[in-house]
């Protein structure tokens, strides 16, 4: 049963109609002509039918008296991410390794959770630390219920402080994380080194921000160059942050630098697709590079 409109000359007619079936065919068959549209509506007169038929439906009574304000809202609250990636967190030590870092420092915050909070959003929905500041309020994330957007600025600036020798805090927290994956998963035996691109919109980034060649196809915006080197097993241990018009091939040596003097590894392979200039390498006293096999730019090799 439901209500049908009918245009009939410069006006609209209300029906009160059901479906029904007849010699085999379903018709719609008029109950009660209601009146004039404009008539109807200005009478009250479906409202208050509305209303009488509402009492004696369960679904109807609720909505009615949440509409009316006499139901206190409802809030969905989102439990799964932090369950998930919390756990991964703490097996992994990161909590840990923060915390320690950060000792004798006195923010009036909690550092490790803002910093975890902006891991939690780029992994669930990515975005800036303005929309995590929003976003995370409709999730449960233990200590995080009073964070605001700026303390998840402080904790990025932190981050970014140098300590010593130019090695910032993400260093330190990426090395300390290594020593603990060594007792688990003992020496890395081999690595994997690739860069990519990250374009950002917007003001900001004057030292980082450059153009350069861009892998997303935006060579009109500003990037930066993110390096990455992960273990055998995919596991992610060093990262490079760079201006965005870094060459890879430039960015290779301090990279082969850094794992020696920081994470111990002795010897490196280096395989491109590029020819590389490993004797040069090697009169610089780079006799870390134990081989090198190169070969032609993918694009001008054939398929």
């Amino acid at each position: 049963m439901f209500v049908r409109v009918k245009k009939i000359g410069a006006y609209e007619y209300l029906y009160l109609v059901e479906n029904a079936r007849e010699g085999g065919r379903h018709v719609q068959r008029v109950i009660k002509a209601l009146g004039r549209r404009d008539e109807v509506e200005a009478s009250g007169m479906l409202d208050a039918l509305a209303a009488s038929a509402a009492r004696h439906s369960r679904r109807s009574i609720v909505l009615s008296s949440y509409y009316r304000g006499e139901l206190a809202e409802l809030r969905r609250i989102s439990i799964g991410p932090d369950l998930v990636f919390g756990r991964l967190w703490r097996e992994t030590g990161c909590g840990e390794v923060i915390n320690a870092l950060l000792a004798g420092r006195r923010f009036g915050f909690d550092v490790e959770r803002a910093i975890y909070l902006t891991v939690l959003h780029r992994l669930m929905v990515s975005g800036s630390d303005r929309h995590a500041s929003r976003w995370h309020h409709a999730l449960r994330i233990p200590g995080t219920e009073d964070l605001t957007l700026d303390h998840a600025y402080l904790a990025m600036s932190w981050l970014g402080e140098e300590i010593a020798d130019g090695r910032t805090v993400t260093d330190a927290i990426e090395e300390d994380l290594y020593r603990r994956r060594q007792e688990l998963f003992g020496e890395v035996s081999i690595a994997f080194f690739d860069t990519t691109s990250l374009y950002f919109e917007g003001a900001g980034g004057e030292t980082l921000g450059q153009l350069g060649h861009s892998k997303d196809y935006r060579p009109h915006l500003k990037q930066v160059v993110l390096g990455m080197v992960l273990d055998g097993d995919d596991r992610p241990f060093a990262s490079f942050l760079w201006p965005g018009n870094t060459a890879d091939v430039t960015r290779l040596m301090p990279v082969v630098q850094r794992l020696r003097e920081r994470f111990g590894i002795a010897q490196v392979c280096v395989v491109g697709s590029a020819p590389l200039p490993l004797r040069r390498w090697r009169r610089r006293g780079w006799s870390t590079f134990s081989a090198c096999a190169s070969g032609p730019p993918r694009r001008s090799a054939p398929r």
